[in-house]
């Protein structure tokens, strides 16, 4: 048995050896074809390479192409309109900021601006106070014209009423007047006319819309004094516009005393400073004067130191005097037009020249 199991082995073994030989017999052709083939292969090689750089070229070509376009759409571009996308900025203003408040602007001397916000909790209040009256009012606003007083609510000049819509947040007022103050409350008119404020406004005053009225004072001096003033104004050379009868009417005057004040005639005056220095031409003279101004009603009636006084269009007037040494008393008296009211103010102004 033992003899047996090692013929098999070998015949096994035998044929075992035989299969690998004729493996190899059968490799060997094909890998000859294959050694045959590897020499045609360089151009499928190249080729290949010949396409992937085709591929890379037309890449390149199409970024090239993008960033042509990107530079050709960035010469018609702005830095505000690239970096607009990266901020994020609030569009509009709040509508409200939850606070009552009525203020008024001047836009040229005719025309007013005013806004107002009004807090619900506000009118709440109001018609919680006004019941059925509430509903029934209108809006108003009411313009004071509130020119050189300190106002009260009873004391201005005048006042008009303009009629705004219930929704209205912000008015354009028409004012008759130019160079006034103004001020403006926002209310309810009632039904039997009475006026309920819900706001005031700030005061503000319209610029004129012409040459100041002020440039042309009243004079209340004598005309010798007048033309003293206007010949010093200008010297009283040979260019003076004054003639030369009143430059020699006005020196004598000066010199004797007529005019100057008191003060004048002391060491120092120029009297005895040309006795002294007859040949020598210099001299020098020294004077004040005092504007007095103010304002009333239109057409009342106002004297100073009992003369009647004319006012301008709007109540107010100027006066300017002389104001010699001593003490001025200048009473100002104004009248009613239908002469039921009366007042007097009188300013002490005194002067002492030394």
């Amino acid at each position: 048995m033992a003899i047996l199991r090692k013929i098999k082995s070998g015949v096994k073994k035998m044929i075992a050896r035989g299969k690998s030989a004729a493996a190899v017999k059968r490799a060997a052709p094909a890998a000859k074809k294959i050694a045959s083939k590897k020499p045609p292969a360089a151009p499928a090689r190249s080729s290949r390479r010949a396409v992937v750089k085709q591929a890379v070229l037309s890449q390149e070509k199409e970024i090239l192409g993008v960033s042509e376009t990107a530079v050709g759409k960035m010469k018609f571009s702005t830095p505000e309109a690239l970096s607009s996308s990266l901020r994020s900025m609030p569009t509009e203003l709040p509508g409200s900021y939850g606070k009552d408040k009525l203020v008024i602007h001047p836009r040229d001397p005719h025309w007013i601006y005013s806004y107002w916000e009004v807090i619900p909790g506000t009118y709440d209040s109001l018609r919680g106070r006004l019941g059925d009256d509430f509903y029934k009012a209108k809006k108003i606003l009411r313009i004071y014209d509130v020119s050189n007083i300190v106002f009260n609510s009873r004391n201005a000049h005048k006042y008009f009423d303009i009629e705004v819509g219930p929704d209205a947040l912000s008015w354009y007022i028409h004012v008759q007047e130019a160079g006034r103050s103004w001020c403006v409350d926002l209310g309810l008119r009632l039904p039997n006319g009475e006026f309920i404020t819900i706001l005031r406004s700030n005061v503000i005053s319209t610029p004129l819309d012409g040459p100041s009225w002020i440039t042309d004072e009243e004079w209340m001096v004598p005309e010798e004094l007048f033309a003293r003033l206007y010949g010093m104004g200008f010297g009283f050379g040979q260019s003076s516009p004054i003639g030369k009868t009143w430059q020699e009417r006005i020196k004598r005057e000066l010199f004797s005393g007529i005019l100057s004040s008191p003060g004048l005639s002391s060491a120092g005056s120029p009297v005895k400073s040309r006795e002294k220095n007859k040949g020598r031409k210099f001299w020098m003279v020294v004077n004040t004067e005092l504007i007095l101004y103010g304002a009333t009603e239109p057409d009342a009636k106002v004297t100073v130191q009992g003369v009647p006084v004319k006012l301008r269009p709007d109540g107010s007037f100027s006066l300017r005097f002389s104001l010699p040494d001593g003490t001025q008393v200048m009473p100002v008296r104004g009248v009613s037009a239908d002469g039921e009211e009366e007042r007097t103010i009188t300013p002490i102004v005194s002067r002492e020249t030394k």
